[in-house]
């Protein structure tokens, strides 16, 4: 029965290997076959994480252990496995959703020379292998590693048209922001190690459930594992990343910002959730801070006309969402948003791509409409995306949002209020997105609508399958006030948060209440959506923003006030230590030095003038002065 479970090791093993197959072989390998070779390894990681899959959900478990990676005094840290419930759900997302953005890739890049379509397949396989390396990890020091290597894959997708130099800086902020957060990660790592003298998930988490660790101690280790995680997890205020990696392909936009990068801060406080639950002031940061950032993106969404740009901030805010969930203890609510997110994001980004190819690169919503006309597929597919993330009832992100929405009014009706506002929000900026896209008469020019047509199949059918789950997927957390026993996900992730269930104080709502919440919500989320229905496909928003609208077209000024308050004063303070330390006092004592040596060389050469008479007389002088020190100066 355990065998499946014994074949970890390939579920990370296959995309490496198509990592070095399509890297080494790019220049000699077709684009046939690298698009074979890189969705192929990615489709038998999803096949076998399936396989396993199936055996945790029969209670099966396995923790394996390949080779002793660091062995330093007391401290090993072996090269290990966990897959267990949590992980095997990730497993799942990262390799199914993964599989379609690469089929979906062999058609959307297939314009780019075949050394760069291997080089682009090779970095897309690193990627998934990375994360599945964080997921599968069973310390934090595998974990770490993964951590690492997503962190350096997102800057080699986000800067893959290298020649570009915007798109250089943009993976550069992506890579320098998420360091700040690693810095924390990597604290807590040895913060850990020096109170446990482990990283491994069952000692650390054993650890904290004996009450081993002192209230300081938690309080650290927490907040620095969660600064971690709003860097990898775009959190305020380390989130300006994000839109920014727009500057990659769409494909990688919707592999990053769906299903595995940013998903990396949730699944690392999830899997450290006792420690979590038994520090509630960290809970309660989290909270707010995951709010705040679910709001402030939600804003800016509302004004942007880069389609990619309003779905980054939209990604920005749903995982705020999620860390509003974990805030509120409502673990297993943040891991299904996280799989209906990876669902209807991936559609909305896969979606947009269509809608770029279709229109020759364009990307301002201002110059598309119309497009339902000529798109079908894209259209109908694009919608359900919207429909599931504006949380409309019957759809994946209802149940998710909803569960989010219920944990945070258990636990603050301001919390609650605040969230509901914001997927108000959602709703609006969301079909103001669609309408001023589809619907309505064609804004670009005679050559664009003369080339409009529908995209490829390589592209539609990962869109129809993502669509599918996007209406699904929200079917396995049916929330108990509705069907008792019927949030399969809740029992199936059980184990994993059992502990932190058994002492969390528990915040019940009745059913009248969740009944009236989802009510009230679902009302609200469907007047919005109508209205912005209406209001954006007869009189779509062609000027530029004025007053308010203008400082959230600027999205806050954030990255201006940035750029004031840190990143000049430390430009000029590098300026001072180049210019004054470096040049005058660290330059200037060792060009001294050899200025010095190269002086009192001369001068030392004066004494070599070749007259006998000077050498006798040096001579004299010095035995006087050596008789001078032997008979008077020595004692």
């Amino acid at each position: 029965m355990k065998n499946a479970l014994q074949l970890a090791y390939l579920v990370p093993l296959f995309p490496l290997l198509g990592f070095l197959i399509n890297g080494l072989g790019r220049k000699s390998l077709s684009k046939g076959a690298i698009g074979v070779i890189g969705s192929g390894m990615i489709l038998a990681s999803f096949v076998v994480s399936l396989l396993m899959f199936l055996q945790v959900k029969e209670g099966n478990t396995i923790v394996a252990e390949y080779f002793n990676f660091i062995h330093v005094g007391k401290l090993s840290i072996p090269f290990a496995f966990q897959v267990d419930q949590l992980s095997s759900i990730f497993l799942l997302i990262i390799t199914g959703v993964g599989f379609l953005i690469h089929v979906y890739s062999t058609s959307y890049m297939h314009e780019e020379p075949t050394e760069h379509f291997g080089r682009y397949f090779a970095y897309l396989n690193l990627f998934v292998f990375s994360m599945l390396l964080l997921v599968m990890g069973a310390n934090y020091v595998i974990m770490f590693i993964g951590w690492e290597g997503v962190g350096l894959c997102s800057y080699l997708l986000i800067g893959f048209w290298f020649k570009k130099t915007a798109y250089n800086k943009a993976a550069n902020k992506a890579f320098i922001m998420n360091r700040i957060g690693d810095l924390a990660f990597l604290i807590a790592i040895f913060w850990i190690i020096g109170k446990v003298g482990s990283v491994g998930y069952a000692d650390v988490l054993q650890f904290a459930g004996d009450g081993s660790f002192s209230n300081k101690d938690l309080m650290g280790i927490t907040l620095l594992l969660f600064i971690g995680a709003t860097g990898k997890s775009a959190q305020i205020p380390l989130y300006t990343w994000l839109p920014d990696a727009m500057a990659g392909p769409t494909p990688v936009s919707a592999l990053i910002h769906a299903a595995t990068m940013v998903t990396a801060g949730i699944y690392m406080i999830a899997r450290s959730n006792i420690m979590y639950t038994l520090s509630p002031v960290t809970l309660n940061i989290i909270a707010w801070i995951g709010l705040a950032t679910a709001l402030v993106a939600a804003t800016i969404a509302m004004k942007q006309n880069d389609i990619k740009k309003v779905l980054a901030y939209s990604t920005v805010s749903q995982l705020g969402y999620m860390f509003l969930a974990l805030g509120t203890g409502s673990y297993v609510a943040a891991v299904f948003h996280v799989m209906t997110h990876a669902f209807f994001k991936a559609l909305l980004f896969l979606g947009s791509g269509s809608v770029i190819h279709a229109m020759g690169g364009e990307q301002d919503i201002r110059k598309m409409g119309g497009l339902s006309k000529y798109m079908k597929i894209t259209n109908l597919t694009f919608l359900i995306g919207c429909i599931a993330i504006a949380g409309i009832p019957g759809f994946s992100g209802f149940f998710s949002k909803d569960e989010i929405l219920a944990g945070a009014f258990g636990k603050s009706p301001v919390l609650y209020g605040i969230g509901l506002f914001t997927a108000l929000l959602t709703a609006f900026y969301m079909f103001r997105l669609y309408a001023t896209t589809f619907r309505g008469n064609f804004r670009g020019t005679h050559d664009q609508e003369h080339h409009l047509h529908e995209s490829p199949a390589a592209i539609t059918v990962p869109l129809l399958v993502l669509a599918v789950l996007s209406i699904v997927g929200g079917y396995i957390g049916i929330p108990e006030y509705m069907a008792h026993g019927a949030h399969r996900l809740s029992e199936f992730l059980e184990p994993v948060f059992a502990s932190s269930n058994a002492i969390m104080e528990k915040h019940e709502i009745s059913h009248s209440t969740e009944w009236m919440l989802t009510g009230v919500s679902s009302v609200l989320i469907i007047i919005v959506v109508l209205a912005a229905w209406k209001r954006f496909s007869s009189k779509p928003d062609l000027q530029d923003a004025e007053g308010f609208g203008k400082v959230l077209e600027n999205k806050w000024y954030v990255d201006e006030i940035y750029d004031k308050v840190i990143v000049q004063p430390i430009s000029r303070f590098a300026g001072f230590l180049t210019n004054v330390v470096e040049r005058l006092v660290i330059d200037g004592v060792v060009n001294g030095v050899g200025r010095l040596v190269n002086y009192s060389g001369r001068q030392l050469r004066l004494l070599q003038s070749g007259q006998v008479g000077s050498y006798v007389l040096l001579m004299v002088f010095g035995i006087l002065v050596v008789f001078v020190i032997q008979f008077f100066l020595r004692k």
